[in-house]
């Protein structure tokens, strides 16, 4: 269950076209792949590749600051289960971060935008997985 949700202002989408950081589909494919890379301390994946999941939302209202320019916004939150070590809730920050950065770089260059990445840690007080994603990526024995 590590799920991240992107939600940003709907001013970004109309940058799309002429900017490839304001691209949210490349931003969540870009996640994705961090979040795939991210290895515990014996080197072996974090998260199963059948559950990485990653959606962005475009807020269709919004105030951002004082509301005097063009101040766009991207808040990135990723929730997983509990039991990963702190050492692995870092190097998890830090992959998200270094995507973000290198995505967004060239719109921070043209443009004010707020970034907010935050993990939270889930205690599931329910928690059912009726898909059918996992064994597609699971090796055969």
């Amino acid at each position: 269950m590590p799920h991240v949700v992107v939600l940003y202002t709907a001013d970004l989408d109309q940058d799309r076209d002429q900017d490839p950081a304001a691209d949210m589909s490349g931003l969540c494919r870009r996640l994705a792949d961090a979040m795939l890379g991210v290895r515990d301390e014996g080197g072996a994946p974090v998260f199963p590749t059948g559950g990485v999941r990653v959606f962005a939302y475009p807020a269709a209202h919004s105030a951002v600051a004082d509301g005097s320019g063009d101040h766009g916004f991207v808040y990135i939150q990723l929730r997983m289960g509990r039991g990963r070590s702190p050492a692995v809730h870092q190097r998890t920050g830090e992959a998200l971060s270094e995507a973000v950065r290198c995505h967004c770089a060239p719109l921070l260059a043209r443009r004010h935008l707020g970034l907010t990445l935050q993990i939270d840690e889930g205690a599931e007080v329910f928690d059912a997985k009726l898909g059918n994603l996992h064994p597609l990526f699971t090796p055969a024995r």
